[in-house]
């Protein structure tokens, strides 16, 4: 068969041109391996926002009011039960009187109705830890830091502080300090303030009871020279 015909011819072209690519394309999808599309990775759900309450975080607000500025504590980094609290706490010690717990990492102050103030607090380290009863001797604000003779043999760094570092936010001992004595005698362990939320509820210290700086402040303000206090395991 002949197309004399121009048109006729480019017609039966173009038809046949369309078969040509219809089968093509036809071959190219039975000869193709399916698409397969990767499920994006999971991605673990975030842990919920911790409630922080607006007392809360009055009461560890930033103290710009001090002699060395106090910057607010950030709260996601501080257990809630570490918080400063009432709490009942029956006790045969009079009000006053105050008992730390190392094993809970605790401080109550007994007060009056069978309730107790509760401090989270850091304790020391094995080897360095102290128990017994005793009384606190006196208070001191922004007090100066004087490290032991044997603390400065085991850390040769703190020589430059034989005769006493100076007061600030970066002393060892913080905004306040309560000393502990055994009757004349000082026992060289302290309550005293710390910026280093982290260490609140850990065992790390030097032997002393370590307490967020606006929770020493809180607890000097509370505590007479003279006090009882006892430290138990």
């Amino acid at each position: 068969m002949t197309f004399s015909d121009p048109i006729l011819c480019r017609r039966a072209f173009l038809s046949s041109l369309g078969l040509t690519v219809t089968a093509l394309a036809t071959g190219c999808a039975t000869q193709s391996p399916p698409l397969v599309i990767a499920s994006p990775p999971s991605v673990p759900a975030e842990p919920p926002m911790q409630s922080i309450s607006e007392s809360a975080l009055l009461m560890y607000r930033a103290m710009p009011e001090e002699r060395f500025p106090i910057p607010a504590v950030d709260l996601t980094k501080l257990e809630p039960r570490f918080r400063r609290q009432v709490v009942d706490y029956p006790s045969v010690e009079k009000p006053g009187t105050v008992i730390v717990n190392t094993t809970e990492r605790y401080l109550y102050l007994i007060q009056e109705g069978g309730t107790a103030m509760r401090y989270g607090v850091g304790i020391g380290r094995s080897g360095f830890d102290w128990s017994g009863r005793a009384h606190i001797a006196y208070n001191r604000e922004w007090p100066v830091w004087t490290p032991p003779s044997d603390m400065i043999a085991r850390q040769p760094s703190l020589e430059k502080w034989r005769n006493g570092q100076p007061p600030g936010i970066s002393n060892p001992l913080g905004a306040r300090a309560l000393y502990i004595h055994q009757g004349n005698r000082d026992t060289l362990y302290r309550l005293h303030g710390t910026g280093e939320v982290h260490t609140i509820g850990k065992a790390i210290s030097s032997g002393c009871v370590r307490l967020l700086h606006q929770d020493i402040i809180d607890l000097h303000d509370r505590v007479r020279s003279g006090s009882t206090i006892i430290v138990a395991a």
